[in-house]
């Protein structure tokens, strides 16, 4: 029997234990969903235990193994892909020190350390200010040493949740250069510890306190004898390094060429490239290091993606919920049969998707516009689709001019991707043909492609990508219904922020006056 890689995707709302072999078919699969995905000791906070992760991944792991055809002994390799920006508190025996702070926590340092007079001249001078000052505030690490010192005192490791859940299965505390995406000392562009750029300003971590580096690829070691007996996996079974989520999902998309685009249609969202030559996707935001290791994902991010889908249906589609539980179906299935109902523009409805802020739009906040009598919520519904694929149109378009590439293919993943009316609007939007792959669980499959190259199964990514990942189908472009999307965009679209943020800023500071 040939060998499978068994992936951990370890995702904020569930754990899929796949079984992948070297076509790319899933030999097995299951899926482990918390019934509490993390808890709220505050409004906006988000905290879960590390170890919560780790137990999910044993019990998906054992009824994986236990599972008809899906012989242990056949599992070849093991590794992990983790959502990113979560981090653990590690004390000298291996034991984390308090729970994690998830990457939706929106807890703020009050008072980081001070940079340098001379660096904040510097990032006064290039207009980062705010940024710098938000990359301090809402860093984990800042929060912790400012409110729980002893804690951070006693902390003998700081490592991203990949590295402690690859400890936990190896004993090592170790990570790819292609996970460490979180506010960390991270030189991305140089696959290091930062020693004197932005993020050692922002984050000061001591270097005692980070893990090792390995490229991606990287037999970190063998499953212990303990992970063994949890996940039911054969002891001494290498595990590898592979690498984040959404930087696997891009090759798991197929996206390996220059000219390709990978759209992640998740609780948050993301269009990300892959490149062999470094450039910042906006000024002074890093692209990330690729799952291989000579190439690097420049991305741009909208931190509330389609989780807006949810909260629409929490606060207005309460009978839809009703009606998709009598049919045993999803509420998006139901509102999406709606889509075609309600005209591209949505009646001159306009979301601008910022529910949450990000790094280089720091003073931002959500917004519709043109609502008149004749809209229902369906048009509110498209409207917040149309607005999340006009930011990554905003998105698209500002790496192509940083990067000189030109994209001429999506391929789109993510919960938003099963949906046949999502994917023809996000066709018609970007004017550009959009194609989906054999498997919705894109991260485990690049996950996988990374430890087949590893293993020497196949010669490079691109090989691999050519072996198991398989195109389902492609939607077309309406090109007459993209120039009419276009002009929205030219128009309209790209001076929204910037006609919206001073309003934004006045009213949150007269509502801030009255802590609320």
């Amino acid at each position: 029997m040939d060998e499978r890689i068994l992936v951990f995707d370890v995702g904020t709302q569930s754990v899929r234990a796949a079984l992948i072999d070297k076509n790319g078919t899933f030999v097995g699969l299951e899926r482990d969903v918390y019934e509490e995905p993390y808890y709220s000791l505050r409004p906006n906070w988000a905290e879960q235990s590390p170890d919560f992760y780790f137990e999910h991944m044993c019990a998906a792991a054992r009824r994986l193994c236990e599972g008809a055809g899906a012989d242990p002994g056949s599992i070849g390799a093991v590794t992990v892909t983790v959502f990113r920006d979560t981090t653990v508190c590690m004390g000298r025996d291996g034991r984390p020190l308090r729970d994690c702070i998830l990457w939706m926590d929106q807890r703020r340092a009050e008072h980081p350390k001070p940079l340098s007079a001379g660096r904040r001249g510097l990032f006064a001078l290039v207009g980062m200010t705010e940024t710098i000052d938000r990359l301090q505030r809402t860093a984990a690490c800042n929060w912790i040493a400012e409110n729980e010192p002893e804690l951070w005192a006693a902390t003998d490791k700081y490592v991203c949740l990949s590295t402690y859940l690859n400890y936990r299965l190896t004993g090592r505390i170790a990570d790819s250069s292609a996970s460490l995406q979180a506010k960390i000392p991270f030189d991305y562009r140089r696959r290091r510890w930062d020693e004197h750029g932005l993020t050692r300003s922002a984050y000061d971590i001591p270097q005692r306190m980070l893990c090792e580096i390995v490229p991606s690829g990287t037999v970190l070691g063998g499953l212990t004898a303990e992970a063994a007996e949890l996940t039911g996996i054969p002891a001494g079974t290498p595990v590898i390094a592979a690498g984040s989520d959404k930087g696997c999902e891009t090759i798991g998309l197929s996206v390996i060429r220059e000219d390709q685009a990978a759209l992640s249609f998740g609780t948050s969202c993301t269009v990300q490239f892959i490149t062999r030559r470094y450039f910042e996707p906006t000024p002074f935001m890093p692209a990330y290091p690729a799952v291989p290791n000579d190439m690097y994902n420049p991305e741009i991010q909208l931190l509330r993606g389609y989780w807006m889908l949810t909260w629409f249906i929490e606060n207005f589609a309460g009978p839809e919920a009703e009606q998709a539980k009598a049919l045993g179906c999803s509420t998006e299935s139901l509102l999406n049969r709606h889509l075609s109902e309600v005209p591209p523009g949505c009646g001159g409805l306009m979301v601008l998707p910022h529910w949450t802020p990000g790094l280089s739009t720091p003073n931002t906040r959500g917004a519709m516009i043109g609502f008149t009598d004749e809209h229902s919520r369906y048009h509110i519904y498209r409207a917040i689709i149309e607005g999340l694929n006009y930011g990554l149109m905003e998105g698209l378009y500002g790496m192509e001019k940083r990067s000189g590439q030109r994209i001429r293919h999506l391929y789109l993943g993510g919960g938003g991707s099963r949906s046949d009316e999502i994917c023809q609007i996000t066709a018609n939007m970007f004017g550009l043909p959009v194609s989906r792959t054999q498997t919705n669980e894109a991260s485990a499959l690049g996950a996988a492609v990374c430890c087949f190259v590893s293993k020497g199964v196949y010669n490079s990514y691109e090989e691999a990508v050519a072996g198991m990942v398989h195109l389902r189908d492609t939607f077309e472009p309406d090109m007459a219904e993209h120039a009419f999307y276009r002009r929205i965009y030219d128009e309209v679209y790209s001076q929204l922020y910037k006609t919206v943020t001073p309003l934004h800023k006045r009213l949150g500071a007269i509502v801030s006056q009255y802590g609320r």
